[in-house]
C-alpha cells in the first residue's frame, strides 16, 4: 500500500484546510519544494499534489510551486485542482506530473475522463470527494444527489488508473479515515482506490492494510504527517507500507 504524503497549495504556500474550507486553512510551510524535497529524503516515493486555488478557480493557479516541486524531486507525483480539459490535462503530464487528478469534471462531463484515458493510459485518477456519501464539487463549495458509488462505476472499464475517495468531513480533522465507506467503494468497482481524509496515526494505516484485499491500495496523509501525528520512519517501517 501506497503512503502519500499531501502537499495542498494555496497562495504558493504549503497549507492543510479543515473539512475544506479555504477560511480554515494552516500554513505548513511555505516553500512547498523544499517540503516536497523533505519528504523524498524521509524515503516516500510518491506525493499527492493539490491545487486547492485552482479546484475553485477551475484552472491551475499554483503552476509555479508545482514546477518547483518537479524540479526539486525524483518521486512519482499525482495532481489534482483545476484540471478541467485536455490541454490541461497534457499540459501537466508533459511537465512531469505522473497522473492526473479528475474531480469535478469527472461529475460534469464524464466523457472528457474516458478521452483522456485514452489518450494517456495509465495516468489518469478520479477523484471523489464526498459528504455524507455525496458527491462533492468545486473545490468542495457544492454537495449534489450524485452517490459516489454511482459516479465510480460510470468509470469501470474505460482505463482509469485509480480513484481517490475523500471523506469531506473528516478532511484535516485528524478523526481517522472513515475505512468503511472506503472499503465499500473499493468492493463496488474494479479500480484501485486511495484513501484520503482524516488519517490520525498508525492505527489507520494497520486497518486500511486489514482491507487492501478489497482493493484500497494506497492512502493520502496531511495533518497528521505535519503535526508529528503519524511518524513518517514508523509508518514506512510497517510491513506492507511503501
Amino acid at each position: 500500500m501506497i503512503l502519500f504524503p499531501a502537499i495542498d497549495l494555496k497562495g504558493g504556500e504549503c497549507v492543510r484546510l479543515e473539512q475544506g474550507d479555504m477560511n480554515r486553512a494552516t500554513v505548513f510551510n511555505d516553500d512547498p519544494a523544499a517540503q516536497a524535497a523533505a519528504f523524498q529524503s524521509q524515503g516516500f516515493s510518491h506525493l499527492h499534489l493539490v491545487d486547492l486555488d485552482g479546484a475553485f478557480a477551475g484552472a491551475p493557479v499554483n503552476a509555479d510551486a508545482v514546477d518547483r516541486i518537479l524540479a526539486a524531486t525524483t518521486v512519482t507525483t499525482q495532481l489534482g485542482g483545476g484540471i478541467r480539459d485536455l490541454p490541461t490535462i497534457e499540459s501537466w503530464l508533459t511537465r512531469g506530473i505522473g497522473r492526473v487528478i479528475l474531480g469535478t469534471v469527472a461529475l460534469r462531463n464524464p466523457e472528457l475522463v474516458m478521452e483522456a484515458c485514452r489518450a494517456f493510459p495509465d495516468r489518469i485518477v478520479v477523484g471523489i470527494d464526498a459528504r455524507n456519501g455525496k458527491v462533492a464539487v468545486e473545490g468542495w463549495a457544492e454537495t449534489g444527489d450524485m452517490d459516489a458509488h454511482m459516479l465510480a462505476k460510470k468509470f469501470e472499464d474505460v482505463g482509469v488508473s485509480a480513484i481517490v475517495y475523500t471523506d469531506i468531513d473528516r478532511d484535516g480533522m485528524l478523526q481517522g479515515i472513515n475505512v468503511e465507506a472506503t472499503a465499500a467503494l473499493a468492493r463496488a468497482v474494479n479500480i484501485p482506490v486511495i484513501a484520503s481524509g482524516g488519517l490520525a496515526g498508525s492505527e489507520d494505516l494497520e486497518k486500511l492494510l486489514a482491507v487492501e484485499g478489497d482493493g484500497v491500495t494506497g492512502v493520502i496523509s496531511g495533518r497528521a504527517l505535519y503535526d508529528g501525528r503519524l511518524d513518517a520512519a514508523v509508518a514506512l517501517a510497517m510491513e506492507g507500507i511503501c
